[in-house]
């Protein structure tokens, strides 16, 4: 008991430990920002990861687009609606089913 009282005596120690309850708790950078910061670094690598992908998906479309011309016809097709002048389009639309 006499040890631990001597302890909270000596005032190096009492300084190191105010510092670190300082640095822990009420510091600009305590830990709880760097949890939020290690989270949010987290999301956004995923988010980095997703755009990676969908960038290589949209250039590798557009290669095939430029590069054929039939490619380009079903795209123009499927995406806008688009038809030669002696055709008719007809779009067919799948609506949700009936709740019961």
């Amino acid at each position: 008991m006499k040890r631990l009282l001597d302890l909270f005596k000596n005032k190096y120690f009492l300084i190191s430990f105010a510092f670190i309850v300082w640095m822990i708790f009420f510091d600009k950078n305590d830990l709880f920002s760097q949890n939020q910061y290690r989270k949010q670094v987290i999301k956004l690598k995923q988010e980095r990861d997703f755009y990676k992908k969908e960038t290589e998906k949209v250039r590798k479309d557009l290669d095939e687009l430029t590069t054929n011309p039939q490619r380009l016809e079903k795209f123009a097709r499927e995406r806008y609606l688009m038809k030669r002048d002696n055709e008719d389009v007809f779009v067919i639309v799948q609506g949700n089913k009936a709740k019961k």
